[in-house]
């Protein structure tokens, strides 16, 4: 038995799988730590699993790019992962009809808060113009805002990073904010967390109802929809 564990060592440490293995692993073990202490949101298993992988990466002194030759079938997931969302989303599809106009008003509210609030703070704090355009998109799931950035001459590898701290950000801090401010309706909740941020902020909101992850998949999906749309143009109109 412990010469096949070798032999699979062996064939992992020099192959791209390796660090597909091990991003896996650290998931798990983010999942696992949260079930153990009572789901608490600032243990989100996203957020466990980045600091352990940060870790590993600088214990071995692995550089991203080889790190991402193994992990970027994730990357790739990303994509069919926010599609199936839809499922859930057809099952509300009757109470989306009764409120569409409140949605497509919090919807364009929130967008355009997103979005001048990053640049502005940013700006505020003496960015620099590569850096605004690099955060604008930064509450969008991460294939649509690294194809944002790229159009409208920012880092996209950057942004993903901005990207995946804005939702492990607001899938910790959301339900805080949202309680101080005594937001406690499902529908308006999975509508923050679907604009504020993005997937990892919908998955949270799954874990809480259906309806709230129903709410938060339809919000990420028409933000980033919405963001592809009006960041160029105002990008674009400030040139």
């Amino acid at each position: 038995m412990s010469g096949d564990i070798t032999q699979l060592w062996v064939y992992l440490s020099t192959s791209p799988l390796l660090w597909l293995t091990v991003t896996l692993l650290a998931y798990q073990l983010g999942v696992w730590v949260f079930q153990r202490f009572g789901f608490s949101p600032i243990l989100n298993p996203v957020l466990t699993a980045v600091l352990v992988l940060v870790i590993l990466l600088k214990l071995t002194g692995t550089e991203y790019q080889a790190y991402f030759k193994g992990a970027q079938f994730i990357h790739f997931l990303l994509g069919p992962a926010t599609v199936a969302l839809a499922i859930p989303l057809y099952r509300e599809v009757a109470t989306i009809r009764k409120t569409f106009v409140p949605i497509l008003i919090s919807l364009v509210i929130g967008s355009l808060a997103a979005m001048v609030s990053a640049v502005g703070i940013a700006w505020a704090l003496g960015g620099e113009r590569l850096l605004l355009l690099t955060l604008a998109p930064k509450s969008v799931t991460t294939p649509i805002a690294m194809g944002i950035s790229e159009q409208i001459g920012g880092l996209p590898a950057l942004t993903a990073v901005a990207v995946v701290l804005t939702g492990i950000t607001g899938a910790v801090i959301g339900d805080l904010v949202l309680n101080w401010m005594r937001v406690h309706d499902e529908t308006a909740r999975g509508m923050a967390f679907g604009v504020a941020s993005h997937g990892i902020g919908t998955a949270h909101a799954m874990q809480k109802s259906r309806v709230s992850g129903a709410f938060s998949a339809l919000a990420m999906a028409l933000n980033g929809l919405l963001t592809a749309l009006l960041l160029p143009v105002l990008v674009s109109l400030l040139r």
